[in-house]
């Protein structure tokens, strides 16, 4: 009873917001009416799940929404990195333990179809970043199927989904299958860019940052080294898309997160900005305005100077969303190449080698 008085007491503090900040705590009778109340309790993660929810989609889900909630934080615990080997009930009390939170975002519902972001914050004791997923859920025959970025069942929902428009539907697909848009470019351009599918460094062309950190893993610790540091420079500090694509704020407005999908099989992240635009499945075009370079840390991780953290995904042979090797890529006109260790990598063009602390230009060619 007091967990339900509390869920209450949050859904009505934040009802003028517009967010549901506390899971709901629902019973296993709520849940599933067959299941064993104790068996099913000590399997669902989601009372200790962080949960975003506009007021109007908490609403229009009823009581349904806690098994919306265990299905998708279920499948976000079993794709963590953080969370392997453990049940989704220990794997929540460990990130808990380490001041980390799940967190479900529910931000758009119709009848039987539910969308948002879910990620697991990184730690925020050194200069790591989150897992996160974009993901859609179908209820079917009582039951929510998720699809999380990536997998299978997120390219079916994709596809059938009223909750994804037109434009952004196209996109997706393209994305899930590899289809590159075709480049309207000389054939020297098409060859510097062929392997990222013109793919720019995060500013706008012909201006400069300064890269900070070479090839590094999104993490910071394990996986590719899929990820670059860049700040100063003449760009004004704002960072832009690597390409046109659709756009999602992780962390929801304010959130210095955001993640672009591109046709041709990759998608980019952009980390520690401040300022940002708030998008959700919104189609942008490329170099569209995303945020300024910052410190925020909204989904965990740190930052001791105001940069961007930019990141190259892909999928794997599975159709798994995955952070991927930068090593050999070219980017904004240059070739990554992976250092002796992380954070040193250094690029090339033309001829001109260039490692952290140095100008970059970012070139369509």
């Amino acid at each position: 009873m007091l967990a339900k008085l509390s869920v209450r007491t949050a859904v009505t503090a934040l009802a003028a917001l517009g967010l549901l900040a506390t899971a709901p705590s629902a019973t296993a009778a709520l849940r599933d009416p067959a299941a064993k109340p104790a068996a099913a309790s000590a399997q669902s993660p989601s009372p200790d799940v962080t949960v975003k929810m506009p007021s109007a989609v908490a609403d229009r889900l009823g009581t349904d929404r806690q098994t919306l909630i265990d299905a998708v934080s279920t499948d976000v615990l079993s794709r963590s990195h953080d969370a392997e080997g453990l049940s989704p009930k220990a794997a929540v009390s460990k990130l808990a333990g380490e001041s980390r939170k799940v967190v479900v975002d529910v931000r758009t519902a119709s009848a039987n179809w539910a969308r948002g972001v879910a990620y697991v914050e990184a730690p925020r004791t050194h200069h790591a970043e989150p897992e996160g997923w974009l993901y859609i859920a179908h209820r079917k025959d009582g039951q929510w199927i998720p699809g999380l970025e990536g997998d299978r069942a997120f390219a079916d929902h994709v596809a059938k989904s009223p909750l994804v428009g037109t434009a952004e539907r196209q996109t997706m697909t393209a994305y899930a299958q590899r289809k590159a848009t075709p480049q309207q470019e000389t054939p020297s351009v098409r060859a510097a860019a062929a392997n990222t599918n013109g793919l720019l460094l995060p500013w706008m062309p012909d201006y400069y940052m300064t890269l900070t950190g070479g090839a590094h893993s999104h993490t910071g610790s394990t996986g590719y080294w899929s990820s670059l540091d860049f700040a100063g420079g003449n760009a004004s500090g704002r960072v832009r898309s690597s390409r046109e694509g659709t756009a999602t704020s992780m962390c929801g407005a304010g959130g210095g997160w955001t993640r672009v999908i591109h046709p041709g099989g990759f998608s980019t992240d952009y980390y520690h900005m401040w300022n940002s635009t708030y998008y959700n499945g919104t189609s942008i075009a490329r170099s569209a305005l995303l945020g300024n370079i910052g410190t925020d840390t909204c989904a965990g991780g740190a930052a001791t100077g105001a940069h961007v953290h930019w990141s190259l995904r892909t999928y794997d042979a599975n159709y798994n969303g995955q952070y991927t090797w930068l090593n050999g890529r070219t980017i904004g006109g240059w070739a990554w190449w992976n250092g002796s260790s992380q954070y040193t990598g250094c690029a090339t063009r033309s001829g001109v080698t260039a490692c952290p602390g140095t100008a970059i230009y970012n070139r369509t060619g």
